[in-house]
């Protein structure tokens, strides 16, 4: 069979995840090991249009990796007949407007999240979407982490009897930029550009927790800013509008309670810069990035409260890893090709704006819920 090729824009490639884990480690490497194999025997050919506002970062990038469609003029790349994809890798405060113009140019839309900064926008979006008949997907990492994805193996074959609940912790220190550059970007701790931990975190939760475990229904939340001064990419002092830190409470259906903590103000004791407990009726595990463990029920130790003796067990020793018993490849180029056959095979897609307007009204109203200081409940979305 033969090739068949698919022009797809990438705007925000000259960001860090844009370039490294879109760019780089998932179109480029699908090019790389000889395009992406369909069910007919063809192959699907990516062929990405660069499109950034810096006319030096584009031309460096390409030509570092043998590019030469590249532009900064979108609506130019989105007028081609040869391109049938968007994608959005942009900061959070720019999306919407290159999303709503990429639909009507009738492309099919898929991007980072939060698709918007509010849940009227996002709503806006896949209504807009779904009126032009074009397919649309929000990036949804998390679920393809080899440790989640194991995790997600222990839920299907009922190792956890009834699930009782999840505590998540994830983050670590973000560098202020005084003394030591910060590992982010300055924007993401301005308000004003979209910044802010929950949310960036919040939509992840979201879905991690409603593919694995069920529908979220409540949230109750305290979002915080902890670090109030900070220095940009320039070294220029400027204060932290946004929250670098959340504490959120999820109720799921089933009674299913969630725990997370979200920091970019913590430093890490843990074996994983994410990691979940889930601990159920027959069984408990601890998934983070790549590894997970499990205790199940019958081989529970039974520690007895003393504070007045030192303790002889060794707790984390107690747990057993969980095999690979598969190959994981890197989670974001996973998605893109889920999301490329479902844009041509029509194969099933879960991760649409419709999800990503769910993960941001959770965010919108954790929010609320640390102003207000009380628990909400998440109704359901009206298309």
């Amino acid at each position: 069979m033969g090739r068949t090729n698919i022009g797809i824009v990438l705007n925000g490639v000259t960001g860090r995840m844009g370039l490294r884990q879109h760019l780089l480690r998932s179109v480029l490497a699908i090019r790389q090991d000889g395009g992406l194999p369909l069910s007919d025997g063809s192959v699907l050919w990516p062929e990405p249009v660069l499109v950034g506002r810096s006319e030096a970062k584009l031309r460096d990038i390409a030509e570092r990796h043998g590019l030469t469609d590249w532009t900064t003029d979108l609506p130019a790349a989105l007028a081609r007949p040869d391109v049938q994809v968007y994608f959005d890798a942009q900061v959070t405060s720019a999306r919407v407007k290159a999303l709503q113009m990429a639909i009507d140019a009738g492309k099919h839309i898929y991007t980072e999240k939060p698709v918007a900064e509010t849940l009227e926008q996002a709503i806006d979006l896949a209504r807009l979407a779904d009126a032009a008949g074009v397919k649309h997907g929000v990036v949804q990492d998390k679920l393809y982490l080899p440790g989640l994805r194991k995790l997600a193996r222990l839920v299907r074959s009922g190792f956890f009897g009834q699930v009782l609940s999840v505590r998540g912790e994830f983050g670590y220190w973000v560098f202020e930029g005084d003394w030591q550059a910060a590992q982010r970007p300055s924007w993401n701790y301005r308000a004003a550009d979209g910044g802010g931990i929950v949310l960036d975190m919040f939509p992840h939760w979201h879905y991690v927790l409603e593919q694995l475990f069920g529908p979220v229904r409540t949230v109750t939340a305290r979002a915080a800013t902890h670090i109030e001064k900070r220095w940009d990419e320039e070294g220029a002092a400027y204060d932290a509008t946004a929250d670098d830190a959340a504490y959120g409470i999820f109720e799921l259906d089933g009674g299913i309670i969630a725990q997370i903590n979200s920091s970019w103000a913590v430093r890490v004791n843990r074996e994983e810069l994410v990691e979940f407990q889930v601990d159920g009726t027959q069984g408990s595990a601890v998934a983070g990035l790549h590894h997970c463990r499990i205790q199940p029920r019958a081989a529970t130790p039974k520690p007895v409260w003393d504070p007045d003796v030192p303790t002889t067990q060794r707790f984390r020793e107690q747990w057993q890893e969980v095999p690979d018993n598969d190959t994981f490849p890197n989670g974001f180029r996973a998605q893109w090709e889920q999301f490329l056959r479902y844009v041509a095979e029509d194969e099933p897609y879960a991760g649409d704006l419709w999800a990503g307007a769910r993960g941001v009204q959770v965010a919108e109203l954790g929010l609320r819920s640390s102003r207000e200081g009380r628990r909400l409940e998440i109704p359901e979305l009206d298309r």
